[in-house]
This record gives structure tokens, sequence and C-alpha cells, in this order.
């Protein structure tokens, strides 16, 4: 889901700083009323990082990933899962690919865009605890499909007003490599709530997460 730079003009990628900005800055008030949710953050960052820097390969315009989106959104939350993908990307940006930061924002938003349109059209209602909706694997794997078509429509969409002409063919390529990763991962994430939801009243792990919030199916 990477954009290398030199595929995007300056000035879009001023526009695409403008809106991560503005993005962010719309949901940090949340920190205000619950700081503790920084430390979420960090986690979400920390499992993020982890997750990306496991598998990543280069298909077409951009790269393959192993993301891990459903299993850290499902167990830290959606505002700790959108601020995590940016600090992660900024980590990894630090330390370990420089070149990626001048489009921090470009590949953040691929990122966050897909999980606010997950969040709320078929996710938020999953944290209802007054509602008694259960996360089962189709559950999930309607998430993971939703949040993938998400992305590579993103990286579609960096391309298309991109300032390097890049066939449909290359791009259809890379959109199809995720089909793995929506056949992979939501495997990962229901075996991470399973086993999560063993320690869920625990003092750590009901203080970190929000794994009490959902119900899973047997």
């Amino acid at each position: 889901m990477h954009i290398e730079p030199g595929y995007v003009a300056p000035a879009k990628v001023a526009f695409a700083n403008a809106a991560a900005v503005g993005m962010l800055g719309f949901y940090a008030k949340r920190f205000i009323q619950r700081p503790f949710d920084l430390a979420k953050v960090f986690l979400a960052a920390f499992f993020f990082s982890i997750f990306m820097q496991s598998f990543h390969v280069s298909v077409g315009p951009s790269e393959l990933h192993f993301v891990g989106a459903m299993a850290i959104y499902l167990t830290l939350g959606f505002i700790p899962t959108i601020f995590g993908f940016a600090t992660g990307l900024l980590l990894q940006g630090v330390l370990f690919d420089p070149h990626d930061l001048p489009h921090l924002a470009v590949n953040s938003l691929s990122l966050i865009v897909p999980l606010i349109t997950v969040h709320y059209t078929a996710g938020r209602r999953l944290f209802d605890r007054s509602l008694a909706k259960r996360v089962s694997w189709s559950t999930i794997l309607k998430l993971d499909a939703i949040y993938y078509a998400g992305v590579t429509s993103m990286v579609g969409f960096w391309l298309l007003i991109g300032e390097v002409e890049t066939p449909f063919t290359a791009w259809l390529a890379f959109a199809g490599s995720y089909l793995l990763v929506v056949a992979f991962e939501p495997i990962f994430t229901y075996t991470t709530l399973k086993v999560m939801k063993r320690y869920e009243h625990t003092a750590l792990v009901s203080r970190l997460f929000v794994i009490d919030r959902l119900k899973l199916t047997v």
C-alpha cells in the first residue's frame, strides 16, 4: 500500500498532508476526555509496525503487506488504530525507510480512510454492548474485504492522480495480491480475539484493550 516518492506531485502531497492533519485533528479531541487512550495508540503502532515489517513484497506499483488491521481495530478500538497507523508509518520511516517520509500522509490516508469506512458502515455496532451483535468468522471476513478493497482503491486513486503513468494491469496485479491477505488475516484475527477473550477480565487487558466490548460466536 506504499506509494513511492515521485509518483505524486508535491502540490498533491501538500493536499494529502492537509487532509491527514485535518482528519487526525478531528479525532484528537478524544484524547482530552480519555488521555489513557494514548497508550493504546502506541500499542497499535507497535503491533502494526511488527506486522508490516514481518511481511512486505513489492507487487506492481506498490507493496503487499501483512497489516493485521482488523486484529488491531477489534482489540484496541477505532481511534487508537487510526492514530496507531499514522504513528507506525512515521516510526518505520524514521527507523527503516527514510525515503518514505515525504509520502507519510499519502500512505497514512491509504490506511486510515478505509478504516473509517469500515468503522462507520459495519464495525461500530460490534462494540455496542446493548446490541446482540456477535463477531463471527464471516463478520471478520466482511470487515477485511471492505478494508482491503478500500486500501487498494486508495492506492489506485493516488496512482490515477500521480505524475507517473501506471498501466491499469499493474494496479490490478497489486489489488489481486491482497486476496491472499483477505484469505489469511481473518484466521489470524479470529484466533487473536479468541485468545484475548480468555483474559478480558484481567486488569491489564481490560485497561489496555476493548476486547470485553465484543461478543464472539462460539
